[in-house]
C-alpha cells in the first residue's frame, strides 16, 4: 500500500485525486485549511484529514513526520485581475499559495522519500503561455514549472521523478468563479461567459476533474519511471 498525499484535498482537482488513489488502496493523507471540507472529501474512504496551510512553513513541515511514496502538491488559488490593478497583496497572497506550497511541499517530502517515489505538481496552461489579466497567477505558475523542471534533475539519481500535470479550466470553483465574473462582467449569460473562458480550447468544452485524474494516475505509476521534468498538458490541444 502506497502512502499518498494531497495538498488541497478538501475540492475540486485535489479531491478527486484523492478520491481516486483511495478508491486504487493506497492510503491517502489529505490536508487543506477547512476540515470539514476535507472530511467531505474522505466521506467514509478512510483517508487521514490534516488541516494544514500550505504557505506556513510549520505546519508543512509537521506534515513529513511520515513517510509519503507520493506526494501531489495541488493546493493553489488565483482569481483575474489587470497587472495594473493588482495590489501588493494580491501578488504575494497568488505567489504564496501556489509556489511557495509547492516548495515548501517538495522540500518536505524530500527528507523521507525513497527510491520510486514521485513528486507531482498541478500547473496549470498558465505554466506554459501567458495570457490577459492573469499576470500574477501565470507567474506563479510558471515558477511552478521551472521548479519542476530543476528539481526533476536533482532527483534523478534517485529513482525519484518530479513531475507537473497542467490543466485548462477544469470543471471546479475556480473556473466557476472566471464564469460567474465574466457573466457580471459583461452582463451576459452562463453561456455566453462559459464559451469565453473555454474559447482557447480547440475542444471547446470544460475539462473534467477525472481527466486530469488520469494524468495524474499515469505519473504516479511505476510505468512513468521515465517521465521526469515533464509538464503533460491535459487542455484538449490548446497548449
Amino acid at each position: 500500500m502506497r502512502q499518498v498525499l494531497v495538498t488541497g484535498g478538501g475540492s475540486g482537482i485535489g479531491r478527486a485525486i484523492a478520491r481516486d488513489f483511495a478508491k486504487a488502496g493506497d492510503h491517502v493523507t489529505i490536508t487543506g485549511r477547512r476540515m470539514a471540507a476535507l472530511q467531505e472529501t474522505d466521506d467514509g474512504r478512510g483517508m487521514t484529514c490534516i488541516t494544514a496551510d500550505v504557505t506556513n512553513e510549520n505546519d508543512v513541515t509537521a506534515l513529513f513526520d511520515t513517510r509519503f511514496d507520493v506526494v501531489i502538491a495541488n493546493a493553489g488559488a488565483g482569481k483575474a485581475a489587470k497587472l495594473a490593478e493588482t495590489s501588493l497583496k494580491h501578488w504575494t497572497e497568488t505567489i504564496n499559495v501556489n509556489l511557495t506550497g509547492t516548495f515548501l511541499t517538495f522540500r518536505g517530502a524530500l527528507a523521507q522519500m525513497q527510491d520510486g517515489g514521485r513528486l507531482i505538481a498541478i500547473g496549470s496552461i498558465a505554466s506554459l503561455k501567458g495570457a490577459a489579466n492573469i499576470g500574477a497567477y501565470a507567474a506563479a505558475k510558471h515558477g511552478v514549472l521551472g521548479l519542476v523542471r530543476s528539481l526533476a534533475i536533482e532527483v534523478a539519481g534517485k529513482g525519484i521523478t518530479c513531475n507537473a500535470v497542467c490543466p485548462g479550466y477544469v470543471e471546479t470553483d475556480m473556473a466557476e468563479a472566471a464564469v460567474s465574473g465574466l457573466m457580471a462582467r459583461f452582463d451576459i449569460d452562463r453561456a455566453a461567459a462559459t464559451a469565453k473562458v473555454v474559447a482557447g480550447n480547440p475542444v471547446r468544452r470544460m475539462i473534467t476533474p477525472d481527466e486530469v485524474v488520469a494524468a495524474v494516475r499515469f505519473l504516479a505509476s511505476p510505468e512513468a519511471s521515465m517521465v521526469n521534468g515533464h509538464a503533460l498538458s491535459v487542455s484538449g490541444g490548446e497548449v
